[in-house]
């Protein structure tokens, strides 16, 4: 068994929170690529575990050092390189070793690239892919199979099945005119327990525009 990392210091996801609203600290996610894209914390950019010397660039480059993050309290990745990069000489390195799964397990969403969007409708036949516009617009076209849902109807959307009310871990993506909108959404779906929902970063537009059916 690997030992404990003891470079960088571990912050809450409170304090997660406000490093992200004071928006001066890179948050990287150093997973794989893919699971970047198909859910990610807002606001975090994705530079994969093995790119020390990218990451090391930032360091220099922004007033603090990074906050780290991958896959929660048993993901080793975020001390292996917050070691790597105390040996770079990066300062103030700060890890959120409780990663995704806690952020979301606290209500918070996620965030949906559109790749990561494709690589969903193509491959999970379980998803739930929520149109959080107005309902002429969804009446006009939509994604495939997706529903149609404002926040004031979350309660409704639970008894009458758009959302999937006896699995709360189905993974629900929601996008909408604009990524605030669906972020909104999202926000208010995932603080009813789902906490594997997230929001596509872009519109409907794009996904209409990138052909996925």
């Amino acid at each position: 068994m690997s030992k404990p990392s003891t470079a960088g210091i571990e912050i809450s996801t409170a304090e997660l929170k406000q490093i992200l609203v004071a928006g001066n600290t890179q948050v990287i996610d150093v997973r794989p690529e893919k699971e970047y894209a198909v859910s990610h914390i807002p606001g975090a950019i994705n530079i994969f575990e093995t790119e020390i010397a990218r990451m090391a660039e930032l360091c220099v480059s922004k007033s603090s050092g990074p906050v780290l993050y991958c896959n929660g309290p048993y993901c080793h990745k975020t001390g292996r390189v917050a070691e790597s990069l105390s040996k770079k000489g990066c300062k103030d390195i700060k890890k959120y070793q409780d990663g995704l799964p806690v952020w979301r397990a606290y209500g918070n969403t996620a965030e949906t690239t559109l790749d990561g969007f494709r690589y969903v409708f193509s491959s999970d036949k379980t998803a739930v892919f929520v149109d959080a516009r107005t309902k002429q617009e969804f009446s006009a076209g939509s994604v495939p199979g997706a529903v149609n849902l404002q926040a004031h109807e979350i309660e409704a959307a639970n008894r009458d099945g758009r959302l999937p009310y006896t699995d709360h871990g189905t993974r629900v993506i929601v996008f909408g005119s604009s990524a605030n909108q669906a972020r909104q959404l999202a926000e208010a779906i995932a603080h009813r327990a789902y906490w594997n929902s997230s929001y596509l970063a872009g519109t409907y537009e794009d996904v209409k525009r990138a052909a996925l059916w």
